[in-house]
Parts: C-alpha cells; structure tokens; sequence
C-alpha cells in the first residue's frame, strides 16, 4: 500500500509549469481576432462613406444633362471598382489571418491532447509516464534555447523530436527581434508597433514600456539637437530641439510627473558628455538595455510566461528536495569547489548545478539520514565512527591518531581525544 501511494501520479501539481502552454495560444487568439475586427471595421467605414458618396453622385447625375450624365456615371463605375478591389484586399488579409487561426487552434489541440494524455496516466512507474516525460523535457529544451536566443537550434529540436505544435519558436523570434533593435540598433519604432497593436493589454496592466520609449524618442531628438552645444549657446539643432519640445508635449505631458517632466525640460541646456546627474544618466547608452530588459519583462508578462526559463524552475524544484547545507559548504567535498581533493556524484555539488541550487531553499527531510554514533572533527567535518574508524585502519593511520577522509593521507590528523560525539537536537 505504502509503494503504491508514493507511485501514483498527481496530475495536477505535474502542471503547475504548464500554464504557459495553453496561455499562449490563447493570447495569439486574441490578438487575431483583434486584428480582424480592426481591418474590417476599418474598410467597413470607408467603403460605406465611399458608398455614400457616390450614391449621392448617382442621383444627381440622374437629373443633369446627358454630357455630365456619362462623366458621372464613369465616376461612378470608378468608385464601384475602387470598393470591390477594397472588399478584394480586405478578404485577402482575412484569409491570412483565417489561416493562421487555424495554426493556432492546431496547436491548442495538440497540446490540450499532450496534457490530458498525462491525466490518463495512473502511476509513476508506468511506461506512459515516461514518455511523456521525455516530450515534457524537450518541450524545455526548446524553451530554454529559444531564450538565449538560439532561435535556429531550437526549430530543429522542435523538429526532429515531432513538438512543432507545443512550442513557440515564432513568438520568441519576433520577441528577440525586437529586443535587439532596442539593444543593438538603438532603434524604437518595432517596440513601439509592438505596443500599438497590446495596448490595450498594456493599459490593463499599468505597463509604462511605451512611455519609455517615447521619452527615448525625445532624449535622441534633443542629442541630435545638442551636438554642438546646449540650447541658446548658438551651436547644434534648433529645429530637433523644438521638434522634441512639441514631441514631449504631445507624449509626456500626458503623464502628470512634474518631476519626470522638469528633467526632461532641464535636458535641453545639458550638451551630451555632461557629468551633471540626473542628465547623465539619460544621455548614457545603458538607457537602450533598459529599454530591451524592460520589453522582454513585459513580453513574458502579458503572454504569463515566468521571468526564468522553465527549465531552470524544473530544476530548481528537483535541486530543492537534494539541497542540504554541505552542498555549498567551504569544507565538503565537491566538483565545483577548488580547494577539494575529491569529487562527489551529488548533482547540486556538480560544477553545473552548484550555482544554480546556491539560492534555492534547503530539503525537508522527515527522515534522518546521519549515521550511526556520529563524530565531528576539528575542521567541522562530521563522520560515523565505524566509517572514521575503518577508514583510518586501511590508510595505515597510526594509533591513536585520525585522519579527515575528504583530506587523504596527506592531510593534518588528530589525536582521537579531539573528537567530539555529536548529538542530534
């Protein structure tokens, strides 16, 4: 009875890093679907004014002479062909957009049936639980290459592994795209396109990317201003400086920060070069990877995708139930600590993990798992008696005397009265 408890499967807590998988085709739905009502209540109002219009032309031709009747009607055959090649490009963009509906629905699909194929798995120990597993590790990989922008490496994963339909290489493409022209082309306008088309996602969430961005606008067109000198000293752009004044009043006075909006008028008289905080600091180049951090924050916040690649949380959780304080000890024996001799089998202590576990909280054990009649030497190193004992006897120790094991025979030792029996509290 005990095995099969610890064997069965709870489904639900498997889940908790899956939220993302449905969450994201959702919000691609959404975003659909606002673009298709978007075009076509666009072409909906213009060709009904188009269509006003020229009926209102078609009846007052219908009362005029025969000469202006057949400039009219001309007109009239012209505003006709020019809605039908509107109706024409608005079924094209629609059936783009339909097309991709259907990838997204496809892939919600495929992944509802990846997710309810692990409710149909009982135990732990099952064959189907494995594999599952394994498609559940790829979707991971995938994941964690498409973050660190291994965007190409990540769609041949995908690929061979047959999980195109359970993970979001475009989505993160489009998002690094992005990111670097923030990044490396010092460049606003994707980011900004980006924003017009979440808006009203934005909105909801209190995002201030856009502001950002406009304010980036205006501290560029106020540097191209002030190259050769601040304002009034006869030197740089008049014309970018006042094309930044009428930009700050159309984007930033809407903000309501006095504070906000007194540095950026005070930025006017600062050339670029200056030492004078908080100017400096606004004119700095570090300014654009804000801007791309901030982005990437935002991205993985309107699509619920955590700041951290799946893979890493994955980890953290299973380095959670290993982790003991020795793990990151100055003294135990471990692959990622230089001053040890030997090596250890213990994932944390590994040279790949140590880093990545040194945050994560220590595991609850209801169990103890010390030795028997432990000891503690004089460096801290705790050890069972009969393995202390049996150690010091095969490397020829003399008597009376003992050796630490992670030391070696080269290491100090100690007589036997400098070690302590250790009490568990």
């Amino acid at each position: 009875m005990a095995e099969l408890t610890t064997t069965k499967l709870n489904a639900e807590s498997h889940l908790l890093l899956d939220q993302p998988l449905l969450r994201i085709p959702f919000e691609l739905s959404r975003k659909n679907m606002k673009t298709a009502q978007r075009y076509v209540e666009r072409e909906r109002d213009q060709i009904l004014a188009l269509l006003q219009s020229t009926a209102k032309d078609s009846l007052n031709s219908s009362s005029s002479s025969s000469s202006s009747s057949s400039s009219d009607s001309n007109l009239t055959l012209e505003s006709l062909d020019s809605m039908i090649s509107r109706m024409q490009g608005l079924k094209r963009k629609l059936e783009g957009l339909h097309e991709e509906e259907m990838r997204i629905h496809r892939a919600s699909r495929a992944r509802i049936a990846h997710l309810q194929d692990l409710f149909d798995v009982q135990s732990l120990v099952d064959v189907k639980y494995d594999e599952w597993s394994r498609i559940r590790l790829s979707r991971l990989l995938v994941d964690y290459l498409l973050r660190s922008d291994y965007s190409s490496s990540a769609a041949y994963l995908a690929a061979e592994k047959g999980i195109e339909d359970l993970v979001d290489v475009d989505a993160f493409v489009q998002c690094h795209k992005i990111e670097k022209s923030l990044r490396e082309g010092h460049r606003t306008n994707e980011a900004l396109a980006w924003c017009a088309e979440n808006r009203q996602n934005l909105k909801k969430a209190g995002s201030a990317l856009e502001f950002e961005l406009r304010l980036q606008q205006y501290i560029e067109l106020v540097r191209q201003g002030n190259t050769g000198g601040g304002y009034g000293s006869g030197g740089g752009d008049v014309g970018k400086l006042r094309e930044a004044t009428g930009h700050a009043k159309r984007y930033l006075a809407s903000s309501g920060d006095m504070e906000l909006l007194g540095r950026a008028a005070g930025l006017l008289a600062f050339e670029i070069g200056t030492e004078v905080e908080p100017y400096k600091s606004l004119y700095s180049d570090s300014r654009w990877d804000h801007l791309a951090h901030l982005f990437l924050t935002t991205h993985h916040t309107l699509y619920s995708l955590p700041s951290r690649p799946l893979l890493h949380i994955a980890l953290s959780a299973g380095l959670s139930a290993l982790k003991t304080p020795s793990c990151h000890s100055a003294y135990t024996s471990s692959s990622a600590n230089a001053s040890s001799s030997t090596t250890t089998v213990c994932p944390i202590c590994s040279t790949e993990l140590n880093e990545l576990a040194r945050n994560v909280p220590y595991a609850h054990h209801t169990k103890s798992i010390v030795e028997n009649d432990p000891v503690v030497l004089p460096n801290g190193r705790i050890y069972g008696r009969e393995r202390l004992n049996s150690y010091n006897e095969k490397v020829g120790t003399e008597r009376g005397w003992v050796r630490d094991p992670v030391e070696g025979v080269g290491g100090e030792r100690w007589r036997e009265e400098q070690v302590r029996k250790v009490f568990i509290s």
